[in-house]
Formats: C-alpha cells, structure tokens, sequence
C-alpha cells in the first residue's frame, strides 16, 4: 500500500511510469482525482465519475472502476439477491457511492433509490450526473425518511469505519426491519454498528469483505487477463 496525500495525487502517473507498476487500486479520497491523472477513462467510469483501478500498458493510463461489479456481486452471493429489490436506500454521496448507484440504475427492477447524505447537495449532484430523474430522491441522513417499503439498504460512507467504529449512519438504527438486507461496504471492522442494529431486528447482513474481494477480481483480471480464485482471495483477507 502507498499513503498518498491528496496534494501528491496528481503525481501518482509519473509514478507508476517511473516504477514501471502494472497496476493500482485506488481508494478513498482520490477516486475522483485521479481521473485527471490518466489517459483514458474507461467508459463505465467515466459514466460513473470515479476510477478505482489503473491498469498501465507501455506508458499509457487507463482508468477503470470495478466498483459497481464488486457491489453486484456481493449482494448475489453473500446476500442472496439474484434479483434487487424495488426500493432501495443508499447512504453517501462519495466515489463508492457514485459507483453503487450507477450499478443500481442499471438494474431495471429497481423503481426508486433513496439517496441519504449529510450534505444534500451534493447527493443531489450525484443523482444529477447519473441522469438519475425521477428514480433517486435525494433527503438528509440525519432526517431518515420511513423504509417500510425498503428492500436494501447500503452503507457507503466512511461513519462506522475504524477508528469510529460505534458509530451507524443511521442513528439509533430504528428505521430498519427485518424484511431488507443490508449491505455495509466498511470491512474495518466487519461487524459494523450498522450491522449489529441490522442483526437485532432479524435483517439479512452483509459486510464489506464480499464487494472488497470481487472489485479485486475484476481489477486482477484488467491487469493480467486471468481470473483469479475469490474464494482464495477471501479467506486470504
């Protein structure tokens, strides 16, 4: 892993040019920023305004976001949904959120995405640049609006990440029942506050590890064309 500061972000190019590195995930806070650093978008990140994964082919940066894969996958196969859910609640506003909705309006059985931020501007910005229209509505998340007809609801904030581990994006977690499952994409810890409130009313859970793995696979398979074994991959983590 390399820190790097959000003023250094821009460097990380020449970087991997200079060290001759095959590839990079990228994390928060700079998957957004790093688009300016690359050659190429692909156009999936590019539809989703975050990259997450460089791939380096003889000087020249690509820049692809294997996000909205690693998410969909995980809610298959840790959460058991073949198929979303009508309503679905997505806390944040962030690169991981920009890549979870755009995964969620590409799936047509969703009808409405509740999109929860602190600042609600700037959920109304994302739900803007996904052409989202009338399917996202947009409210604060210390105001949560009822999710009685909720199937899903994601996490995709930082709240509840080490070292605020008591924390839940939630509040008191009163909202959630026991018809939704719920997908915390924090894997620092993974028994999240926001899970253990989940547990308490019967909800389905899911943690971060699942969508962490499978956003890996898709990034193994752009650098070397070879699918790697996720089970592997997990109980490596």
């Amino acid at each position: 892993a390399f820190p790097v500061t959000p003023e250094e972000a821009p460097k990380v190019g020449d970087a991997m040019r200079a060290m001759q590195i095959r590839g990079l995930n990228v994390t928060v806070p700079h998957k957004q920023a790093v688009m300016a650093v690359v050659d190429e978008v692909s156009p999936e990140a590019q539809a989703i305004g975050a990259v997450n994964t460089i791939d380096h082919r003889d000087g020249r940066l690509v820049g692809h976001n294997t996000d909205a894969h690693g998410v969909l996958a995980s809610l298959r196969e840790d959460g058991g949904l073949q198929q979303l859910p009508a309503c679905v609640a997505l806390l944040g506003a962030g690169g991981a959120a920009r890549a979870i909705l755009y995964a969620l309006l590409a799936a047509e059985e969703v009808e409405r995405v509740t999109l929860l931020n602190r600042t609600v501007a700037r959920a109304e910005a994302l739900a803007a640049d996904l052409r989202a229209g009338s399917r996202v509505t947009v409210a604060p998340i210390d105001d949560v609006p009822s999710m009685a007809d909720v199937g899903l609801v994601i996490n995709a904030t930082s709240i509840g990440m080490q070292p605020e581990a008591d924390a839940s994006p939630l509040g008191d977690g009163s909202c959630l029942h026991d018809r939704m499952v719920v997908l915390d994409i924090v894997y620092k810890p993974l028994r999240t506050q926001l899970l253990e409130q989940a547990r308490s009313v019967g909800a389905r859970t899911v943690d971060g590890l699942g969508m962490l793995v499978h956003q890996g696979v898709r990034a193994f398979e752009i650098w070397t064309g070879v699918t790697p074994p996720a089970n592997v991959m997990r109980e490596a983590i």
